[in-house]
């Protein structure tokens, strides 16, 4: 009874994933769920917003300025030196408390339009930032892409080994049924059965691939980790032809997501350089203020009685300083922006080469299936011809089991090339912002 309680902890242990309820998902459901749950699409919407709240708060400062103040102060003696400092002073009357209270406002009229042009970089960065969330979500989707085109392609390796291993396990019976009537060696027996038992090691490695492609993608997408995700079989359905290297490019340049973050970029940069600019400015403004104070001490005669005081009028200032002030920080906000026009350039050099590359690399892709199909049909002949060869003592059996593997790897190279073609198919959707 222990043994057996004992083997069931150990079963349970190496099984995590919960194989009895699979979650099966199409790639358009993947992509739904990790478009609400990942954590980096989540992160890149939360940068989002606070554009958002950064944009209302540029915009807030064309409200007037209001600031309301209070002051209490004990105020000391005044010792008041009439024969000089070495002399014993009188002391002059004074009321020791003192209080004010009022309050002030001030309104902008112009600034040298810095206020407009902090509201202009923030809808700026609010474009970046919407780009950013835009290219998150297409790298998480590709991503999300791969890992599940790896667990389609991890599933179909299992059927096609799992139909390989009965395919063994019934010629094997054969060849040991003629093994005991001495038409074949024993040899023979020993390499069929050393075929089989490392097709079923293979078994073993493509389930574990399965359940750490199946995690992987499942906290990709923000579901249940230990839930089996089972992938849909359309992967099988036929691509698309690729259309022209230059249809690609041009929607490249409209839709490319790192394209139009870097434009964001280098105009973020023009409208720093205006802001830098506009240093050199004069500021005009309405002000008003009305304070209640005691005692009376600002004009004269004094008086020890509260009194209210207030004030209004136009605020004008210019910095002359700035004229030598601002001039190298100017220089720099130019070099600035010229560094940043050569990186958006060279950024569209990086579009162009990946967008060719994701287009050469899918024609190969589709050229490869093809091959891969060609050889499924020469290897399933081959077979044919040696299986029949080999049971009619006209061969040997490594050339029977070199037929079975070379079929079983044509077939694998099928899968792989199907699954590979609709990765590269991602990746070129990707690199011309379609993803």
């Amino acid at each position: 009874m222990l043994p057996f309680i004992i083997l069931t902890m150990c079963v349970t242990a190496h099984q995590p994933y919960d194989t009895t309820a699979p979650l099966h998902l199409t790639i358009t459901q993947i992509w739904e769920k990790a478009a609400l749950n990942n954590k980096r699409i989540a992160m890149s919407r939360l940068r989002v917003q606070t554009t958002e709240e950064a944009i209302k708060d540029a915009k807030a400062e064309r409200l007037p300025e209001i600031d309301a103040a209070g002051t209490y102060a004990r105020v000391t003696n005044m010792p008041v030196y009439k024969d000089g400092y070495f002399n014993t002073p009188e002391q002059f009357p004074v009321l020791h408390n003192f209080y004010k209270v009022g309050g002030e406002a001030y309104f902008n009229i112009y600034n040298g339009n810095k206020t407009n042009l902090e509201i202009k970089k923030g809808i700026t960065e609010h474009a970046i930032a919407e780009e950013q969330k835009n290219l998150t979500v297409s790298e998480v989707k590709f991503n999300a892409a791969v890992c599940y085109l790896d667990l389609a392609r991890s599933c179909r390796f299992k059927e096609l080994i799992a139909r390989d291993i009965e395919e063994q396990e019934r010629q094997l019976a054969h060849i040991r049924e003629l093994q005991k009537n001495g038409v074949v060696l024993k040899s023979d027996v020993l390499r069929a059965t050393l075929k089989l038992s490392r097709q079923k090691m293979g078994m073993v490695q493509i389930e574990n691939d399965i359940a750490i492609a199946s995690q992987k993608l499942a906290l990709m997408i923000g579901v249940d980790e230990h839930q089996l995700i089972e992938p849909d079989s359309s992967f099988t359905a036929a691509l698309e032809q690729p259309a022209s290297y230059e249809a690609y490019l041009d929607m490249a340049a409209e839709h490319a997501h790192e394209y139009k973050i870097s434009a964001g970029e280098t105009a973020l940069r023009e409208l720093s350089l205006q802001q830098v600019k506009a240093n050199v400015s004069p500021s005009v403004g309405l002000f008003a203020e009305y304070a209640f104070s005691y005692p009376q001490i600002q004009f004269y005669p004094y008086e020890g009685a509260a009194y209210g005081l207030g004030m209004y009028g136009v605020k004008a200032s210019f910095p002359i300083s700035s004229f030598y002030h601002n001039r190298h920080k100017e220089k720099a906000a130019e070099l600035q922006l010229e560094r940043q026009e050569v990186e958006h350039q060279e950024t569209g050099d990086m579009v162009r080469q990946q967008v060719n590359e994701a287009y050469l690399r899918y024609k190969e892709a589709l050229t490869r299936i093809d091959v891969a199909e060609t050889n499924i049909k020469q290897a399933t002949e081959n077979l044919r011809i040696v299986n029949n060869t080999y049971f009619n003592q006209l061969s040997l059996v490594t050339d029977l089991l070199d037929a079975d593997t070379q079929m079983l790897q044509t077939r694998f190279d099928l899968v792989s090339a199907s699954i590979a073609a609709r990765v590269r198919y991602y990746q070129l959707q990707k690199a011309i912002g379609n993803l």
